[in-house]
Order: C-alpha cells, then structure tokens, then sequence
C-alpha cells in the first residue's frame, strides 16, 4: 500500500449559452465542437448539445492536473467566444430551459434517450467526476460501500445548481433532484461482496436493462475502463481550485480507507438511510447544512464533519503531497460555494428592480467569467 501512486484523473462538464441570450444556443454549435475537439483531443461530447466535457490524463500531481484545466477552460472560454458563446461550470444552467435541448448525434446518446424517454431530456445538468486508481482492483466493491457515507461532503462542497429553468429552487444543488428522475442514480446500494456486485451486474446485463455496468450511474462506482473508483457525486465546480480541492480530498480519502479497513467496516441499510438523509441536507444548504453523526446519533454543523474528515486524512494527504489542496476546504466553507455567489448575484440583480428572469442573466455571466478565470 505504501508504494501504491493513487494516479487520479478528473472529468469535468460545462454548459454552452448564447452570449446575448445567456440561454442555450437556438443555433447549431456544431462548428464549436469542431474547433473545440481539433484544438483539445481530450475534450469529448455529452448527452446534450449544449454541454462539452474535459478530463486530464492520470496523474500524481495537483498542480499539473489545475494547470491542464486551466489551459482547457481557457481554451473553451477563447472558442466559445469566437462563435458568440459563453462557457462555464454548474451543476444546472441557471436559464435555459429543457424542452428546447437538442440531443447529441451517436449511437450511445440515441439509446440512453430511447431507453428513459423524457427524463433522459431533462437531465440538463453538469457534473465533476473524479477517478482515482485503486492498488487491488478487486477492492473496488469494499471501498464502494465504505466511502458512502463520505458523499454528502463533496456534494456540499461541490454545490453549484440553485436555480432551474430561469427561477431559483431555494436547494444549493438542485441538480441531484433532475439527475434523479433517471434510473439507477444517487447512493449506490450496499454489496456485500464484489462477488454480489458482480452477480448483480450480471443478471441486469442478461436481463436487458443495462448493456454494461456504465449504465450504472451512482454517485460512486468502480470503473469498467480503469482500475478506479470513480466518485460522481460533485456539481461541476465554477471554481478550479475547488475541484482541484475536491480530487485532492477524495484521492486522500481513498488511500485512507485502503490502509484503514476497518474504516466503516459493516455498514448496514441504517447507515445507508442517514447516509441519504446528509445527502439531502447538502443538497438542500450546501456547506450551511447540518449532518447527522451516526455513532454520536446527533446532528452537527458542517464545519465539525469537514473539521473531522480532515483530520481522518491528514497522514494521507501528507504522503500524497496534497495538504495545501486539502486544507482548502476550509476555505470553500469561508467564502462560500459557487451556489451561494450565485445566489447573492441573483439577490443583487433582484434588489435594483429587475424581474427574476433578468436577475438571472447576471448570474450567467458571472459564472462564464469565473470558470474561465477571470475571477
């Protein structure tokens, strides 16, 4: 274990929107795609045409995965410009509304639309996605379980979806309620053994209602193209150095769990139930929310949790030579989490008169300027 690297790779998703309108183009984007795919390799497609991903290569360094984004974001940011665009990170498009979406072309695509109908063309939402590379591959189920009660952190964190369809949801991630409406999302179920996942996987596969374990889309799973846990939990991150900050506190938590097993070790659908329960309450007041302890059987502010998780990973931060990334968590808290700057831009915009729908407009802006590093 000691040897062992944790390579880590992470995958973000960006919304486009027309740079006068702030909504999602009513045009082909087709010729940003182009661009975009020509000057990034690296950069692929999403369900919808208004959405791009970026991913970096595996890697031990922080600093060397922020820069690749950086260079990604910016790059975006100078194409979408060119083509009268804005580009930016979210976990919802504060404006634009889902009935208008266009589907990307391909054969995946198609199926996934055919295969859930309605919700799969509401699911007008962005994600942050972390891989982190496991020593034993076959440990992936355990870990899987043993993380679980871990994601209502990084949801927290990672907050940046308050408002859906051009007006607020009064919810700091509102993303996980619309991803919902699609099958086999949100916490994974509990396995008791990679053998039961693996059966699982089996009989859905046979059965027809999966075509791989890719269409398993939980929070957390194990990767079917590397040998990774692969944590989904997160809203696209507005700012980089927060989903640098979130890679770093997951890569840290799965070595940590690799030399702890007996880090909670036999969970049980009671712990699965409260596990829920945070999860709601991140998503409902970001890193404002109170979460439930299970072994003190109380609820206790999000700083404490945080403040515990932190100190848990400390040793593994320190081999993994990420405590200044980690260490920043305390500082998402203190200044806020996209969801609320986004908040306070539409509370201002609001407060001079404007309706909400104008109100939202700024929100818009703000986010392309900062995902782009202009703030």
């Amino acid at each position: 274990m000691t040897t062992a690297s944790y390579r880590f790779g992470i995958e973000e998703e960006y919304f486009l929107a027309d740079s006068e309108t702030r909504g999602t183009p009513d045009r082909s984007v087709a010729a940003f795609h182009d661009e975009a795919g020509a000057a990034l390799p690296e950069i692929g497609r999403e369900l919808l045409e208004s959405q791009v991903e970026a991913c970096t290569p595996p890697s031990t360094d922080a600093s060397e995965a922020r820069g690749i984004l950086a260079h990604q974001r910016r790059t975006l940011a100078r194409i979408a410009a060119a083509h009268g665009l804005l580009i930016f990170a979210a976990g919802t498009h504060p404006v634009a509304a889902w009935a208008r979406q266009v589907p990307t072309a391909g054969e995946r695509y198609t199926g996934i639309l055919s295969a859930v109908g309605l919700a799969g063309r509401r699911s007008l939402i962005c994600g942050m996605h972390v891989h982190v590379e496991v020593p034993d591959p076959d440990a992936r189920v355990d870990l899987m379980n043993r993380l679980l009660p871990f994601q209502p952190i990084f949801l927290a964190l990672s907050a940046s979806s308050p408002f859906w369809q051009g007006a607020p949801t009064g919810l700091a991630a509102y993303r996980l309620s619309a991803f919902g409406e699609l099958p086999r999302t949100g916490l994974p179920e509990l396995f008791a053994d990679r053998d039961a996942y693996a059966r699982y996987v089996r009989i859905m596969t046979q059965a027809g209602s999966i075509a791989d374990a890719s269409f398993l889309w939980w929070s957390l799973r194990p990767s079917i193209k590397f040998p990774t846990l692969e944590l989904r939990i997160a809203d696209s991150c507005t700012h980089l150095d927060d989903a640098i900050t979130i890679a770093a506190l997951y890569r840290c938590l799965v070595r940590c769990a690799v030399r702890r097993p007996d880090l909670n070790a036999g969970l049980d659908g009671v712990s699965r139930a409260i596990a829920q329960e945070n999860l709601w309450r991140a998503q409902h007041d970001g890193t404002r929310a109170e979460m439930i302890d299970e072994a003190r059987e109380e609820a206790l502010p999000f700083t404490d949790i945080l403040g515990r998780m932190l100190d848990l990973i400390a040793e593994d931060a320190d081999a993994l030579g990420c405590g200044a990334e980690v260490d920043a968590a305390r500082g998402i808290v203190a200044r806020g989490t996209s969801s609320a700057s986004q908040v306070e831009t539409f509370t201002g915009a609001r407060d001079k008169g404007l309706t909400d729908r104008q109100s939202v407009e700024p929100v818009v802006d703000w986010l392309a300027r900062t995902t782009a590093g202009a703030e």
